[in-house]
């Protein structure tokens, strides 16, 4: 594809704009450890949800979502779309109790909620296990999608585009450290902007390139048939939900997808009960509710609203380029083939805003963990405020370097999601429990962790299972979530509760439901913890169909469907309305401005 003087012209404002913005706040990150990764908690809803639903916008997710449907029809976004049920459960049971624990990382909970050196050793354990090697494999995801997108679009091997994407991280590296978690912030919020507009131009021109929908639907009805006489199946790549004997998805992988996954996985930005930098955002917001808020228009972002002009534009490359050797590179194709020459620079400077926001987040979270919960904690405990910024700044580079490496040897995107998902299979019941049951202990999250990891590696090593191959990976998840559950239950009767008073400092502080906590509670009368368990279910269901009804809904009217569409954009307004009604009444009413 050729690029203009134009085009290197409008590239080079872009990140023009976003070094001005690091600069704008640089006084104000350098001002303590605070500032710097949680913005004096002090940011509002929708600054900090936009953050959210940018950072989860990255370069790989267009390119995933391609590779999802090419592979699997529509229906094999289900692999995401199960964690709306876990995103809902963030946002009405836990995003009230994260923004009261005041801790700064979601790391930092181990040491509020247990005690002793289990809980030192967790806490280290996971800033460094999640800090470094799982935040390098996010990045290198991150990074192996740009790289993808240079190699199409200028012409270059994987070394040169990887070099040109290190200097695009030592850009991104050099606002982060300079800004902190504002500077992240107010470009994230910019950066939406720029890719959510590009990526629905690009679906209508790619539509439109194609004969219109009509004509789309008709090309994708042939390949059904297709595949349906070369494996004897049957289904359509454009239904939601697979059939029984479909030739897109096997029903055992949606049935672990919506039964297993959105509950029992650790997953970055979809951590059951939250965690990682949706957390982060949790605790930067101004108080509880603009924590919930926060969460909740996420949620609604990221699943309701994004999805379809990535689907489309991935239906388009499955007629266009069928049968190619990498599928997620039919997203880039179809920009390169049938976006006008006038938008190209406007489209790269998309794909470098998806890729920078959510680089900026995985540094600064990443530091975070480093130094708030490994360097501070365990190495240096007594250092001033501007020493941790030195540090964090110098942890941002490490981890710029390290990634780079991930990179270079990873060659999948939509495979290094399943493995992460697998790896952390099982461990999602204790992070839902830990809040609601007091007899969670640091031994039940460490023996989930380790669990979860030797399992799954012995699965997909000796086993030979392989978490790319829908089935296997429906294998490894359910074998995985069945040991990993009965190895913490385990480990949690074996060993001693945490000690009282450790409970009850911590019901103290967070108050959560009495469910669960009944001996704990009796023994502080004076915490009144409020008794909003059913609400908080009957939203959560509400939640769940109001995201699922308005992204079916939508997908139906755009495949031509009117009727059915809009009867189910109805009854997504209606649980909408009933989530507004009972948090007015009942919710937000209860909570500081």
């Amino acid at each position: 594809m050729q690029l203009t003087l134009i085009d290197w012209t409008i590239v080079a404002l872009y990140f023009a704009l976003n070094i001005g913005i690091g600069f704008y706040y640089k006084a104000r990150a350098g001002k303590s450890v605070n500032e710097f990764f949680l913005s004096g908690r002090d940011v509002p809803w929708w600054l900090a949800g936009l953050s959210m639903v940018a950072t989860t916008f990255a370069a790989d997710t267009p390119l995933a979502v391609t590779g999802m449907v090419a592979r699997g029809g529509i229906a094999g976004n289900w692999l995401w779309w199960n964690f709306v049920a876990s995103g809902m459960l963030t946002v009405f049971f836990y995003a009230r109790l994260w923004r009261r624990s005041g801790v700064m990382t979601d790391v930092e909970f181990s040491e509020i909620r247990y005690s002793g050196k289990p809980a030192a050793f967790l806490r280290g354990f996971r800033a460094v296990y999640f800090g470094i090697p799982i935040n390098c494999i996010v990045l290198g995801w991150v990074n192996l999608a740009m790289v993808k997108i240079l190699s199409l679009i200028l012409g270059v091997n994987k070394l040169t585009a990887l070099l040109i994407v290190l200097g695009m991280i030592a850009v991104t590296s050099f606002i982060s450290t300079l800004s902190g978690l504002w500077g992240v912030l107010v470009t994230d919020a910019i950066q939406f902007f720029i890719k959510m507009t590009m990526v629905v131009v690009l679906a209508i021109f790619a539509v439109h390139a194609v004969g219109g929908m009509d004509a789309l639907k008709l090309k994708l009805m042939a390949l059904d048939q297709a595949r349906g006489v070369a494996t004897g199946g049957h289904g359509s790549v454009l239904s939601f939900v697979p059939d029984l004997d479909s030739v897109w998805m096997p029903m055992i992988t949606f049935l672990v997808y919506i039964s297993l996954n959105w509950w029992a996985t650790w997953y970055p930005g979809a951590e059951p009960g939250g965690g990682g930098y949706i957390a982060q955002r949790m605790f930067s917001a101004k108080n509880e509710k603009h924590s919930l808020l926060a969460t909740l228009f996420f949620n609604v972002m990221h699943y309701a609203v994004r999805p379809w002009p990535w689907i489309l534009t991935a239906l388009v490359s499955v007629v266009v380029y069928p049968g190619l050797a990498d599928p997620e590179s039919g997203f880039v194709l179809v920009m390169i083939d049938f976006l006008p020459a006038s938008l190209r620079g406007l489209m790269v400077a998309a794909f470098a805003a998806a890729f920078m926001s959510t680089i900026a987040t995985n540094l600064n979270w990443g530091a975070s963990y480093l130094v708030n919960d490994f360097y501070r904690r365990f190495v240096n405990k007594k250092a001033s405020d501007r020493h941790y910024v030195t540090v964090s700044k110098l942890a941002t580079v490490l981890l710029t370097i390290l990634s780079a490496i991930v990179t270079f040897y990873m060659d999948s995107i939509a495979g290094a999601w399943k493995l992460l998902i697998v790896t952390g299979a099982g461990t999602g019941g204790v992070l839902l429990l830990r809040w609601f049951w007091w007899r969670i202990n640091a031994w039940s999250e460490l023996s989930a962790m380790i669990s979860a990891f030797v399992v799954s590696v012995t699965l997909q090593t000796a086993g030979k299972l392989d978490s790319d191959k829908p089935v296997d990976f429906a294998w490894i998840m359910m074998i995985t979530v069945a040991i990993t559950t009965a190895v913490w239950l385990l480990a949690t009767f074996l060993t001693k509760p945490e000690p009282d008073e450790v409970l009850k400092a911590f019901y103290r502080r967070t108050y959560p439901s009495r469910f669960g906590w009944k001996r704990i509670a009796a023994m502080v009368p004076e915490v009144k913890a409020p008794g909003d368990g059913m609400w908080n279910l009957l939203d959560w269901i509400c939640g769940c169909v109001f995201i699922y009804c308005t992204l079916f809904g939508v997908g139906k009217i755009i495949l031509g469907h009117l009727a059915m569409g809009m009867g189910m954009l109805v009854a997504g307004f209606v649980a909408g309305a009933i989530i507004f009604w009972n948090l007015s009444h009942r919710g937000w009413s209860t909570l500081s401005e």
